[in-house]
């Protein structure tokens, strides 16, 4: 039995499997992990992706699943991060405004040191605020972007599918045509609603 020379091997399905895993956790997409496998087999990203979906995701769907929960885990504990970092930031700020002013009122307590430390905390209140304000907006864009990136990826995956479907019609439109004409020169064809090609009897 011939072997096709551009035949995938368990190697490049692993590769492939591996690679695509990787980029979804890391919160990349499916289509960059085709062009890097595409790049490092020697294929086109959309051979690469036919692959994925015609044979190899199959084999990894819970890891799929696991893959995207890693995703999501590490977008929640970046934010906790970054929100942590931005209070402390805040809070940083207002405790050397009040030890300054302490020292300075130790020096001469005054009542414009103290009209001046209150305006001092007051105006420090008001960053922490719209730091806030800030963060919430923040939070809301990347709420929308999560949101229209699944979008792009679901549709992404439809037009794969999609592309895999019609490759599949043209082959076998393509082996028909091909037996048909080995058999018999006069046999026509037709297209059904669904997209299978039926003989037409003559």
């Amino acid at each position: 039995m011939k072997v096709r020379q551009d035949a995938w091997s368990e190697e490049n399905d692993l590769l492939l499997a591996e690679t695509v895993l990787r980029h979804v956790r890391e919160g990349s997409t499916q289509l960059k992990a085709f062009e890097e496998v595409g790049d490092t087999l020697n294929r086109t990203s959309a051979a690469c992706g036919f692959r994925w979906n015609a044979v190899v995701r199959k084999q990894y769907e819970k890891a799929l699943g696991l893959a995207r929960k890693q995703r999501k885990q590490s977008y929640r504990l970046i934010h906790k991060d970054e929100e942590s970092r931005e209070l402390h930031i805040v809070l940083e700020s207002t405790q050397t405004s009040q030890n300054m002013n302490d020292r300075a009122g130790s020096a001469a307590l005054t009542m414009s040191s103290v009209i001046d430390f209150l305006q001092n905390f007051n105006s420090s209140g008001q960053d922490y605020e719209s730091l806030r304000k800030e963060l919430e907006a923040v939070k809301q864009a990347k709420a929308a972007l999560e949101t229209k990136y699944e979008e792009l990826e679901k549709r992404t995956l439809t037009i794969q599918e999609d592309y895999e479907a019609i490759v599949k019609i043209m082959d076998r439109a393509r082996k028909m045509v091909v037996f048909g004409n080995e058999e018999d020169k006069g046999t026509s064809f037709k297209m059904e609603s669904n997209g299978n090609l039926e003989k037409v009897a003559d």
